[in-house]
């Protein structure tokens, strides 16, 4: 070891001595060589060894001692070898801990730390002296091997934040015991392994375990540690607790699940008894994605259903200008126009995972990636979302209000011991809501003379009624016919809107979107299991997972939901409401799902929803989506200025470029309500390639915001040089979690009567 430099930096002989002396006293002291990568752990297990402690802001071991108020008795190091040699104070020794080099900007980084050499090592008391020195070095040793082999045993179940080795390992002022250099210091609070049930040591994490040597926020958030959770994924809940759960669950869910039909059957041109029939197909077709998901997916606890990211290429193919004026099975001639989009995006979704090119990709898709591609699927529907709720505001104001009520306000305090406010937030909201637009339509507060709710708009030939139409459509809870013209038992069946169409035009808008979605599913992966395991997924799973959503999409395809299947962004935020991720729980909800979809009266309530309703929670749900996408950036340095030019740069570029291509629609502004107008760019955008399929596509995946926000972070995330760390890489993808942990993949493994089909394929499986 090289000496390294104080404030007033000896001559290099006195240097070289005093390295040699501390040679003699410490000789195992051996340089840190981490075994991988940015594993604070290793670097404390050595400092424990050595008796140095990590002082990376700067601050100096000096400092420290003086505000403990070290007495005269304290035993110095430096002070002990000039006292035997007769020299004077020796300066500090600065090391560099990767390669036991002195440092260069004379800063201290990892310091010897000084004390009291009495200490107890192991009950036994150690005296001063040289003698006493030596006998700990024999000590450690003796101990050293068992150490090793104890830090390979308990890396992989380590459960703190891997950031980079840059940390500060802070002292204790109040302990009595300190680590293997010295007393009077007391230890890293955290340097010391804890045993969790299983009889495994498990490190807390450090103070200064963060990047820069930041401080960590007071509450890191709920997205940041690993949930307590009520039942976990190996639990086996008893049937009445798991049919509570599972309706506690989907309950929470609800607003993701129902409320994409009511947007997109009325600007097809479709009843409300369509508007149930797609609701409960959507109910089936669920169900059976979340099933398939539970046994030959992921594995992971999550609800699969229709997903926003498919809602914005819907909108853009029914707004198409060939579509505006049909008038004769228009939702009929739509419906099967977006099926056979997606049936062949899926196609080509499901070939990218079985394929294994997914696991490719998985290197491109950082956090920083995924994080602004899911903000953009929230912020895509801020044209539609409240200018649509606007309609009633004596509704929509309300439920709004009373959601963030019961989020934010209300979601500590108990009722009936249960934490209701929190976890059935949007389903009270609603129900409450819903009443008193009852009260409201029974007491007479939509009625105007000579008006009827039961004409369209486009029919009503009085100018006074006209203007009030819109308002009857929206707030009157009794204007739905769904109930009236329900069948009570109908089974949804593939192909129940005909043979579906293929176009190109569409055919290429919505294979983008299933990348998107793909981008979508990855976030979710890692997030859940972050969340309740602790473990990334492995590349081949992510892959096994994406295939069997394209498969699912398939049947969303062939029975006609008008969107695709993804695992929903929300089933984040339910899990750590509900403090439930239970397969088994996930399992029998989705069963009473397909039940519920053989009544057909249960899709009539839903699509009896008033308009102004349903635009409101949408209002809260996609705001959740942003809030649950940025929180991906917590897997990289937030505070990077980096991070945030290329978040800031995509998710302003997502938005701004398809307003441009929004303005070269003079036709449409005058056709379409404002709301629909940025979904109309298809027709009438700036592409004039003389190929009108093509200029079709590209007009429209420029207007859409997720697809520009996707490419733009994509290519800015990949070509401006970062460390991987500060990328958030080595978060979602740390390969020596399996190589010291293998069962840690075991709640991804695929059950044994299936698992030898895929056995064959590396790129499905661990």
């Amino acid at each position: 070891m090289e000496a390294g430099s104080n404030s007033q930096p000896p001559a290099k002989a006195e240097s070289v001595r005093t390295g040699r002396r501390l040679g003699l006293l410490y000789p195992n002291i051996q340089p840190f060589v981490p075994k991988s990568e940015h594993c604070p752990q290793e670097l404390r297990s050595w400092a424990k060894r050595t008796g140095f402690v990590s002082t990376f802001s700067g601050e100096t071991n000096a400092s420290a001692s003086a505000s403990e108020g070290f007495d005269s008795t304290d035993f110095n190091l430096e002070r002990a070898i000039d006292h035997r040699v007769g020299g004077s104070t020796s300066p500090k020794i600065e090391i560099v801990p990767i390669l036991g080099r002195s440092k260069h900007d004379g800063r201290a980084e990892i310091e010897l730390v000084q004390g009291n050499i009495n200490k107890i090592e192991n009950n036994v008391m150690l005296g001063t002296g040289m003698g006493v020195l030596r006998s700990e070095n024999q000590r450690r040793v003796a101990v050293e091997s068992n150490l090793r082999d104890r830090e390979e045993e308990t890396r992989g179940s380590l459960n703190g934040n891997r950031s980079a080795i840059d940390s500060k390992v802070k002292p204790s002022a109040t302990s009595t015991e300190g680590v293997d250099g010295g007393s009077g210091v007391g230890p890293c609070p955290c340097s010391e392994p804890k045993k969790n049930e299983d009889n495994t040591e498990v490190f807390p994490e450090i103070d200064g375990n963060h990047p820069g040597g930041e401080e960590p926020s007071p509450d890191p958030g709920w997205w940041n540690r690993r949930l307590e959770l009520r039942c976990g994924l190996r639990d086996k809940p008893g049937l009445a607790l798991v049919i509570y759960y599972s309706l506690q669950h989907y309950l929470s869910l609800a607003g993701s699940l129902i409320f994409i039909p009511s947007i997109i059957v009325p600007l097809m041109g479709g009843s409300d008894k369509d508007t149930a029939t797609v609701i409960s197909t959507m109910l089936l077709v669920s169900g059976i994605s979340t099933l398939l998901n539970s046994y030959l997916g992921t594995r992971l606890p999550l609800v699969q259903g229709s997903s926003f990211v498919f809602l914005a290429p819907a909108l853009v193919i029914i707004n198409s200008r060939e579509y505006r004026n049909l008038s004769v099975h228009k939702f009929r001639h739509i419906m099967r126009e977006l099926q056979g989009a997606i049936i062949i995006s899926s196609i080509f979704q499901t070939i990218l995972g079985l394929s294994g090119f997914m696991s490719l990709l998985l290197r491109l898709f950082n956090p920083i990636v995924v994080a602004p591609t899911i903000a953009a699927i929230g912020l895509a529907f801020f044209s539609y979302g409240f200018p649509q709720a606007g309609q009633c505001v004596e509704i929509s104001f309300p439920l709004i209000a009373l959601v963030l009520i019961f989020t934010l306000y209300l979601r500590g305090i108990p009722l009936f011991g249960l934490r209701l406010f929190r976890v059935y937030a949007v389903p009270l909201s609603v129900l409450i809501v819903w009443a008193y637009a009852f009260i409201l339509t029974a007491g007479g507060a939509y009625n105007y003379k000579g008006c009827s709710p039961d004409i369209p708009s486009s029919n009503v030939l009085i100018d006074s009624c006209r203007k009030h139409a819109y308002t009857m459509r929206s707030c009157r809870t009794d204007v739905s016919s769904a109930w009236r013209t329900a069948n009570w038992v109908r089974i949804p069946y593939p192909l129940q809107w005909g043979i579906p169409i293929f176009h190109m035009r569409t055919s290429l808008i919505m294979i983008f979107t299933s990348l998107v979605a793909s981008v979508d599913s990855v976030g979710t992966y890692y997030s859940t299991s972050l969340l309740v395991n602790s473990h990334s997924p492995t590349p081949g799973i992510v892959s096994r997972g994406i295939a069997l959503e394209g498969f699912c999409s398939i049947l969303a395809g062939l029975w006609g939901t008008g969107t695709g299947s993804t695992a929903l962004t929300e089933n984040i935020h339910t899990i750590s409401v509900t403090k439930v991720a239970n397969r088994r729980v996930v399992e029998v909800g989705a069963i009473l799902l397909i039940l519920c979809s053989f009544i057909g009266k249960v899709g009539a309530i839903l699509a009896s929803i008033p308009m102004a309703l349903s635009a409101s929670i949408l209002c809260f749900i996609w705001a959740l989506i942003v809030a649950l996408g940025l929180s991906n950036l917590q897997y990289g340095q937030t505070g990077s200025f980096r991070n945030m030019t290329i978040v800031g740069v995509s998710l302003f570029l997502g938005l701004s470029i398809p307003a441009y291509f929004q303005l070269y629609q003079p036709i449409s502004s005058l056709m379409l309500p404002g709301y629909l107008i940025p979904y109309s760019a298809a027709s009438d955008g700036p592409v004039r390639s003389g190929n009108a399929e093509l200029d079709f596509a590209i007009n429209g995946l420029l207007s859409m915001n997720t697809v520009v926000t996707l490419v733009v972070a994509l290519i800015l995330e990949n070509t401006v040089p970062g460390r991987k760390h500060e990328r958030g890489v080595y978060r979602w993808s740390r390969p020596d979690d399996l190589a010291n942990d293998p069962n840690s993949l075991e709640i991804f493994s695929l059950p044994r009567r299936v698992s030898w089909v895929f056995c064959g394929s590396p790129c499905l499986g661990p």
